[in-house]
């Protein structure tokens, strides 16, 4: 028999174990898809931020998060994908681990009105902003007013498919506090300062 068009045989071979197979099958068949939907796109369009999963040469893990504003990651058709990456700490994890293993996966969840999320999995390239500007000459110019991509994750869909709302918690966005608060260790401290017991 060909191998099932979605899943991996870890999946596979759990569903069997578990006597899910039935269930993950329709899932499949009326969830999963190749290609970013209209409705897909258009929801990637009003987030504002991403988390990423990415992995290195030897299957070692990351997880990180991306944010901007709302269309940061930019939909350039139903197959592809660009977000930029701005100057950080320099360590540069997600990227590192795409230079060695392009496979890329990432989760948008609106917290804030729908509770639904998208599971997006693909294959990404890193570009130089000026090169990539020159494939794709639609390339939002002001993604983050201030600065200045220093690269641009462009993602080739696989897959594309829901995340259910049943567990997704409802968050009201607040206001970011102007300036920073210097009683408040700095981010590189955050996990190092001790801090007074609560």
């Amino acid at each position: 028999m060909p191998p099932p068009p979605f899943g991996s045989a870890g999946e596979h071979q759990l569903q069997q174990h578990m006597g899910t197979a039935d269930r993950a099958a329709r899932f499949y068949d009326q969830q999963v898809r190749r290609h970013l939907t209209p409705e897909m796109q258009e929801f990637i369009g009003r987030q504002a931020m991403v988390f990423l999963a990415t992995a290195d040469s030897h299957g070692e893990c990351d997880a990180s998060f991306r944010a901007g504003p709302p269309g940061f990651v930019h939909v350039i058709d139903a197959q592809t994908l660009a977000y930029p990456e701005f100057r950080g700490n320099g360590v540069l994890a997600s990227a590192g681990n795409m230079v060695e293993n392009p496979h890329l996966g990432m989760l948008f969840v609106d917290f804030t009105h729908h509770h639904v999320g998208l599971h997006v999995n693909g294959v990404a390239h890193l570009y130089h902003d000026s090169d990539l500007r020159r494939l794709r000459p639609g390339l939002p110019t002001d993604v983050a007013p201030g600065r200045s991509p220093e690269m641009w994750v462009h993602l080739t869909v696989e897959e594309a498919y829901i995340h259910c709302s049943k567990y997704i918690p409802h968050l009201v966005p607040a206001p970011r506090p102007a300036g920073r608060d210097v009683s408040r260790p700095k981010d590189s401290d955050y996990f190092t300062r001790p801090r007074a017991a609560y």
